[in-house]
């Protein structure tokens, strides 16, 4: 298991930095930088599935259902605690009459 950075901030310098200044500052470390990268994409992915969701007023036990998995499944999704199939996206894409389009840059 990686050692990650436990970055404490006091009340104060909460309020006073937004959330993009408290990330561009922490990505200048390397390794920061480097496990984002590796989990941002997944945490992306996972935020788009609880949003679609939400829009559609549709909880996670019906949206388990249609995807045949449990609900817990779709709990671990969006918390981005789950690696995801392009089987899984294919149906998650479907359900919400989306197309996927992954793509390599």
């Amino acid at each position: 298991m990686n050692k990650t950075k436990k970055i404490i901030l006091t009340q104060k310098m909460r309020k006073e930095m937004d959330f993009q200044s408290f990330l561009d500052e922490q990505l200048k470390d390397t390794e920061s930088k480097r496990q984002y990268n590796e989990y941002g994409r997944q945490l992306e992915v996972a935020y788009q599935i609880l949003q679609m969701r939400k829009k559609k007023k549709m909880s996670q036990t019906v949206l388990a259902k249609k995807l045949k998995t449990k609900q817990s499944n779709v709990a671990r999704m969006e918390s981005g605690q789950q690696n995801f199939t392009t089987e899984m996206l294919v149906k998650i894409a479907s359900v919400f009459g989306r197309e996927l389009k992954i793509e390599f840059k």
